[in-house]
């Protein structure tokens, strides 16, 4: 269909807000990471149960997503993929938070919120993968 950017591409359907988009991901991988190391029990909870190691998973990712934030702001070739890369890790931990969520029966509007987060994803691995292109 004309004029629908196509979700799974990563051409830039809008190269003028690239740059905003870019910093606003390194940003939101930043705040990510830190909470990673100073409140790790809160992350531990969504690491999905089939995974061992816990605690080391929580520091291991806090760290790359302060690492990938590091090089989208310098605009590191490496960033771009390796930000798609880690979201893509980190996506099973957001299924099962809203997973978990769900089966506790915690509030409707929490709920939509954890479940709407989780194809949000697409279009932050979208602005990682174009991140070298803006």
């Amino acid at each position: 269909m004309a004029g629908v950017p196509d979700p799974m591409s990563v051409t830039d359907p809008d190269p003028a807000s690239h740059p905003r988009r870019v910093r606003l991901l390194a940003a939101m991988f930043a705040t990510s990471g830190v909470l990673h190391f100073l409140v790790p029990r809160l992350f531990e909870a969504i690491v999905p149960r089939w995974l061992p190691a816990k605690r080391a998973l929580v520091y291991l990712s806090g760290a790359a997503e302060i690492g990938c934030a590091a090089g989208l702001l310098t605009e590191a070739a490496w960033a771009g993929p390796a930000s798609a890369g880690l979201l893509l890790a980190v996506w099973p931990a957001n299924i099962q938070m809203a997973v978990d969520e769900t089966r506790e029966g915690q509030s409707l509007v929490r709920r939509v919120g954890l479940w709407v987060r989780v194809p949000l994803q697409v279009p932050m691995i979208r602005t990682a993968l174009a991140a070298r292109r803006g």
